[in-house]
Order: structure tokens, then sequence, then C-alpha cells
């Protein structure tokens, strides 16, 4: 017996949304029909509660390799489209199980879900019934608790699906339902994965690289824009990577500081002033950093207090509460980290103390800062920044 393939998606928190679920839906379905528009007659279908993916000649294979990289998705199965008769379904149950003996897996169980709730016999007896023609056919012990494989049944309003799989989706909300975001980008491990983390509350990426040549090379640069094509991947379409020249800013706020120990904190409140004038072209609404809480001198309590002053637009920093293990796990996991590893400098490791402040005081930056035209420098960055529109890697 053949059947239809058919690729279901499970929504994540979308079902939280209320009165605006349709609109996160809608996001949900044409970010879905971008990461899969490279599939040849693939089409997509709604109803209640689920994404139908079908598929073209190429099967569910690479619908499934496109789509569990969907913000939004809980999780998704290839299944099998049969008949809404229980002799199909336990017909098509029994080959599924059959492929997971192939692969050595034996004790199972069967879940069983109605959307049509007109559908008789309800959702125990649909699973007793398959699970007993299951071991009627093939021999297999049931195990409800800890099985190694389950046979999932879902009866919809015109077919039912079988299937055993079930890939994780990345969750989260669906990119662009939540508005723009800035992200200020470097080289390291932890801004990338910050701007994967607004990715998965819903926001759409740009970002902004202070360059700080001919002390960071093109290495440097070359690397950045490729962490920016990791993420414009995540984000299902290109980033808008903008580049600023830092280096003659850095040396005036260096020069302000004799001992140079609030250099960092100088550079971190410049490159916030430049951030948000980008920012605000672009329609943003924040800013967001890869700063975590304590974890360098620039990112204690006082310090980033003394650094947001600057700020208009909210600075969201969404590793704040990350240690370096956690953060280092999750660029393994988005495919950041071996670039971010790679040996090239970033602008804040320029021209800084051994012993930097931890403690800033507002006072004393401000009056340290009143000896340049901080308007100018800002202006003089902003106008020789690089724009370049970065594609999905």
């Amino acid at each position: 017996m053949s059947a239809r393939e058919v690729v279901m998606i499970r929504f994540g928190e979308i079902f939280l949304k209320g009165d605006n679920r349709h609109l996160f839906e809608r996001r949900l379905v044409d970010n879905c029909e971008r990461a899969i528009a490279h599939v040849e007659g693939a089409k997509i279908e709604r109803q209640r509660g689920r994404l139908f993916v079908w598929p073209g000649a190429a099967g569910t294979a690479p619908l499934e390799r496109s789509l569990k990289r969907v913000f939004g998705i809980a999780s998704l199965s290839p299944a099998r489209v049969v008949e809404r008769k229980l002799t199909a379904i336990e017909q098509t149950a029994i080959e599924v199980a059959r492929l997971q003996t192939e692969q050595g897996k034996r004790s199972f169980k069967v879940e069983s879900r109605r959307a049509d709730k007109q559908f008789v016999p309800a959702s125990p007896e649909i699973s007793r019934q398959v699970g007993a023609a299951i071991v009627g056919a093939l021999g297999l012990p049931v195990d409800v608790h800890t099985p190694d494989f389950t046979v999932g049944v879902e009866i919809g309003l015109e077919h039912a699906m079988v299937f055993s799989a079930i890939v994780a989706g990345p969750g989260g909300l669906p990119v662009g339902s939540t508005g723009k975001v800035e992200l200020l980008l470097s080289g390291g491990i932890d801004s990338p994965v910050a701007g994967w983390l607004m990715l998965k509350r819903g926001c759409e990426l740009s970002a902004t690289y202070f360059h700080s040549f001919p002390y960071t090379g093109d290495k440097t640069k070359e690397k950045v824009i490729t962490l920016a094509s990791k993420l414009a991947g995540w984000q299902l379409q290109p980033l808008t990577l903008t580049i600023v020249p830092l280096t003659e800013a850095q040396k005036a706020l260096r020069g302000l500081d004799e001992e140079g120990r609030l250099a960092v904190v100088l550079y971190r409140r410049m490159m916030v002033r430049i951030a948000e004038v980008i920012a605000r072209e672009r329609g943003a609404r924040a800013l967001v950093t890869g700063e975590a809480l304590a974890q360098v001198a620039s990112q204690t309590l006082e310090n980033m207090s003394v650094i947001d002053e600057v700020a208009e637009l909210p600075i969201l920093r969404p590793c704040l509460a990350h240690d370096k293990v956690e953060t280092i796990a999750m660029a393994r996991r988005i495919d950041t980290y071996e670039t971010s590893i790679l040996p090239y400098d970033d602008c804040c490791s320029l021209f800084v103390p051994d012993h930097p402040e931890t403690r800033a005081h507002l006072e004393r930056v401000q009056r340290l800062e009143s000896r340049l035209d901080i308007a100018a420098l800002v202006s003089d960055c902003v106008s020789r920044r690089e724009m370049i529109t970065v594609p999905a890697k």
C-alpha cells in the first residue's frame, strides 16, 4: 500500500497569542514559503493549529532540512497521508513500525490526536486499535512509558496522517513578527548568539560592526561578514551589515584618560551613539549586544549603567545571564562558533590597559567626554560607514 507524503508542522508559542494569533500564523506561513522557495512544486496548507507542506517530486527530505530552521516551528514530522478509515490507518502504521524495526527498535506506543472531534472512535480507542494491529502483525512489545519509538496518528478534516519521526524546530516566534532591532556585531562568540536569540523572539535583524583598521584587518572584517551571513540564513532573508570605521574616534577617546582605565567604557558609549543613529535610520526599535553580566570589566552593572546613559533606544542583552559555557554551546548549535574563534581581534581589544575600570562614575566619564566634540565624532564615523547586503549562508 502506498501513501502520499506530507510534512506536518506544529506551532510553538503562537498558540498563546489570542486574537492576534492569525497575524503570527500568517507570518509563519510567509517564512515557511520563503524557506522552501527552492523546492519545486512544494505547497503549504493551513488547517486548525497545523501547517501541512506538500512536497514536490523531491519528497519530504529537502523540506525537512529547510523547515527545521524556521522560527515559530516547535517541531515537524514527515508523515504518510491515508484515508480516514481505521483499516487504512492500521495498515500504514504497520508499515511505519516495520521501518523502525529495521533500525533495531522494538518497543513502541501509539499516540493519537483528532483535529476533527466528530471522527469516531475517540483518540484513546484509535491508539488501542492501531497498537493492537501492530502487535498482531509484527509481534512488538508495547511500552507506554519509555518506548523505543512512537507511532503518531492525527485525524484531520480531510485526511489521516501517520508518522514516527518528530524533528525539533527552533521554536520561538516567526521572524518579523515583533519588529526590527540593530545588533552590535563583533567577531566574538557572544554577539552572534545574541542576534540568534532575538531572531527567536520574532525580531528582524540588521547589524553594525565597528572596524578599527589597520589594527583590525580585512580578515576580521571577512569573519564578521561570515557571521552575518549565518544569521541571515536563520533570518531567511539578507541581512544589512553596516561597517563603521572607529579608529580615529578610539584614538581621540583614548587620549582623554591618561591611565586608560575608562577606555572600553568610552568606546562603548561611542559605539552606542553611532549604532543608535544607524538603527533609527533603519526603523529599528532597540539595540542588541552580546554582553553577559560580569563577564569582562566593561560588563559590570555600574559600567553598563554608564554606557546605557547615552542611549534613547532600549539596549537588549539576551545573553545577560549566560555563563560562557552556555553561550559556547549555543554558538556550536547555531554554527557560529568555529567562525567566532578564528584568531582575529575586535575593536574593543585595542588600547586597553591591564586593569580597566569596573565601577565607572558617570560624572567623571561625562567630564572627560566634554573635552571633545562628541557629536562631530559620531557624525564623522556615520558619514564614513560602508553598508553591505549580506546574503543567507
